[in-house]
Parts: structure tokens; C-alpha cells; sequence
């Protein structure tokens, strides 16, 4: 608008307080821009008015027509301002007419075809339409496509069925519908062969999904991942076919390896030496997200003995790990200290604390104690130096009262 104009607050939605384009009313009485509120829905986790706070009871959403056509008379009233007139929205897609779509697709492979493009239509077109997909069973119905093709080997239909699962943005409720299939699809062992044997784009689509709905598993589902779970989540790692793909993965390792034997399972597949690789990558740790996920994962290997053991076969491991103290987040620091505190503590030799000293892990520890560091970070760095200050007491780093704590 060229000019300041008054705007009837009733024409404003009460979430994007903007002017609504597609008013429709809410089971509790609310009008809405209709984009907003499915947003808000979407992405919430209880249907509740952002108004009344109440319990949005029905999922329909009537169109408010008497409203809009308020809205666009006002606005070719108001042209001269520079006010656009909003044009008569689309009518939305339908519950049943998505049904029929995906019944008669089940009639031949043309069908199929004729389906799965409808679909990729409906999706691109706006938000809005996520939700009636959802609703409709959608997801659910791209994920025995994924099933199915996984076992009798992929296919076209596969890559199509995998980037609509994922743009589809499902919730959270349906994922864990997913993930708890009682129709022998196992949707986690689909994606892991997919990311096994699948085409580039695919392959990043199966471990984008896989993240999703690792995020939502129970504990006991994520205590019972199969080691070839950790194998193609290491392949990922190690081929680093996307940034997307790479952040994935290492969130998949976050969540899943503090529980129960999962840390062995992450060892066997070779996960710390690929981590470390990635870490001497610049790229890598351009984005400190990344680092500092890579540290978390480092920790919690590290408190088991096997991850000590392949965390020191690494010549560059210590090195890369104290470098990034200081130089990434405070989360990167903490991290990298409690891993040269597990390896520090329990793997002690005369060696490995003279490789300490020589590739100035002791004068990092010091330099945590003097700067502005979490106080567990700096506890951390103490506990480590007051433990092998007897090797290291001719550093000049070394602070005097623990030099003169073990005088010999």
C-alpha cells in the first residue's frame, strides 16, 4: 500500500495479523486466514484455538464467504491507495477425492503412475493440502510403496514415494502410526536398504525420514536398532553426499547412542574414526552445529571402552579434539574436554600424556581455567590436569599451586 490506510481489524487474522486471503471459522467460532491456522495446526501438538484457547473439536474448516467478500470490496474501494484486490481462493482438496485417487491407483500400474504425479501436484500446490493428505492416509500408503520396493528391489516408484513422504511433512502422531505398522512393513529396516542401495536423491530422502521418525521411537525401539542401522548411518557419514544428509545422520547418531548397547553397535560400525575425518574437514565445521553434534557423539563413545580403544588408534584424534576446545561453542568445548578426560583417565600411559603435552592439550586445559568457560567445562579441565600434574609439571602452562601439589 502506497499510502497509510486504516484496515478494518476484523479483516486482520489473530495469528499472522496480516490480511486474510481465505477467512475460514474454527469449530470454536474464530475466523482465521486459512494458511495460518493449518500451519498452526500442523505443526502443534494439541488442536487448540490460538484465541480461546479451546479444543478445536472438528478438523473442518468452514469458509468464511461473507467475510471474504467484505475483504475484496474494500479492497477494490481502496485500489487508489495501492491496496491489491485478494482474489477468490481455490477451493481446497477434499478428503474423498484424495481416497479415490489412492483406491484406484491400486487397479494397474498406470494407475500407480497417474497417482503418485497427482500427489507430488497436490502437495506442491500449497500447506493446506498437507494436512487433508495426512488425514486421507496418505503417508501411509507411500510408505508400503517404500516397503514393498525395498524388498522387491528399487525402483522409480521408490524415489517417487520417498520425496513425497518427506515433503509431505508429516506429524508426529502419524510417523509413530509408521514406526508401529502392525502389517509387517518395517518402515526403519526400508529406509536402512534404501540408504544401502538407493540413488542419490534417495538415499538423502531415506536418511531425512529416518532422523523423523527415530525422533519419535520409544526407547525400547531404539535400544533394538540393528547394527546395519549404524552401518548405512556411517556410510552417509562417510560419503557426505549432502549437507543435509551429513546433518541428518549425525543427529540420528545423537539420539540413538545413549541407549542401552547402542554404543558398541556405533563402534563396530566405525563411527569414530569417520567423525574425526569429518572434524579435519573445514567444510564440515564451517557450520558449528555440526562440530558440536560430532563432539556429543565423540563423549558418549568414549564412555565405553571399545570407543576409547578406536578413539586412540586414530593418530589425529587428540589433535582434532583440542583444537575445536575455545573455537567452536561452549557445547563444543565442554564436550571435547570430557572425551580427553575419558581417554585421559582410563587409557593413561606414559605416551599418550607426552603426546598430550606435545600436542598442547595441557595449555588448552590451562588457557579453559582463565577464560570466561562453563563452570563443569573448567571442573573438567582441573580434574584432568590435577591428574597426571606429576607428568606434566614442567609445562610452564601448569598452574603453581598443582606443580607445587606434586613436587616430584
Amino acid at each position: 500500500m502506497d499510502e497509510e490506510i486504516e484496515i478494518p481489524p476484523f479483516f486482520l487474522c489473530p495469528i499472522s495479523l496480516e490480511i486474510m486471503k481465505d477467512p475460514v471459522i474454527v469449530s470454536t467460532g474464530i475466523t482465521y486466514d486459512r494458511d495460518s491456522i493449518e500451519k498452526w495446526l500442523f505443526s502443534s501438538k494439541k488442536n487448540l484455538c490460538p484465541v480461546t484457547k479451546l479444543d478445536i473439536t472438528d478438523a473442518d474448516l468452514t469458509p468464511n464467504h461473507t467475510l471474504r467478500r467484505l475483504i475484496q470490496s474494500w479492497c477494490t474501494l481502496n485500489a487508489s491507495y495501492g491496496v491489491e484486490r485478494i482474489p477468490t481462493p481455490r477451493p481446497p482438496i477434499c478428503k474423498a477425492e484424495i481416497e479415490k485417487l489412492l483406491r484406484d491407483s491400486a487397479s494397474s500400474h498406470q494407475n500407480q503412475v497417474k497417482c503418485l504425479k497427482r500427489l507430488r501436484q497436490i502437495v506442491s500446490e500449497n500447506a493446506t493440502n498437507k494436512r487433508c493428505l495426512e488425514a486421507a492416509g496418505v503417508p501411509e500408503f507411500l510408505a508400503n510403496i517404500v516397503s514393498n520396493d525395498s524388498e522387491n528391489g528399487l525402483g522409480s516408484f521408490t524415489d517417487e514415494a520417498l520425496n513425497l513422504l518427506y515433503h509431505l511433512e508429516t506429524s508426529e502422531a502419524v510417523l509413530k502410526n509408521l514406526l508401529n505398522n502392525k502389517k509387517g512393513n518395517d518402515i526403519v529396516k526400508s529406509l536402512t536398504k534404501i540408504m544401502q542401495r538407493g540413488i542419490y536423491e534417495s538415499r538423502v530422502y531415506a536418511t531425512l525420514l529416518l532422523k523423523n521418525i527415530l525422533e519419535v521411537a520409544d526407547p525400547m525401539q531404539i535400544m533394538t536398532l540393528k547394527p546395519e542401522v549404524f552401518t548405512e548411518v556411517v556410510e552417509i557419514l562417510d560419503d557426505r553426499i549432502s549437507r543435509k544428509a551429513t546433518k541428518a545422520a549425525m543427529h540420528i547418531l545423537v539420539n540413538i547412542c545413549p541407549w542401552g548397547r547402542n554404543r558398541h553397535k556405533a563402534v563396530e560400525a566405525g563411527v569414530i574414526s569417520v567423525i574425526i575425518e569429518l572434524l579435519m574437514d573445514e567444510s564440515f565445521s564451517s557450520d558449528r552445529r555440526g562440530p558440536e553434534m560430532a563432539m556429543v557423539v565423540l563423549d558418549l563413545l568414549c564412555q565405553c571402552a571399545e570407543g576409547r580403544a578406536e578413539f586412540l588408534k586414530h593418530g589425529a584424534a587428540i589433535a582434532v579434539v583440542c583444537k575445536k576446545i575455545l573455537r567452536v561453542s561452549q557445547t563444543a568445548s565442554d564436550r571435547a574436554v570430557r572425551v580427553l578426560l575419558s581417554v585421559g583417565k582410563y587409557c593413561a600411559t606414559p605416551a599418550l600424556l607426552n603426546e598430550m603435552l606435545q600436542l598442547g592439550v595441557v595449555s588448552k586445559l590451562c588457557l579453559v581455567l582463565q577464560v570466561s568457560c562453563g563452570g563443569k567445562t573448567k571442573e573438567k579441565a582441573k580434574e584432568l590436569l590435577k591428574l597426571h600434574a606429576r607428568v606434566w609439571k614442567d609445562s610452564p602452562c601448569l598452574p603453581r599451586n598443582m606443580v607445587l601439589a606434586y613436587p616430584c
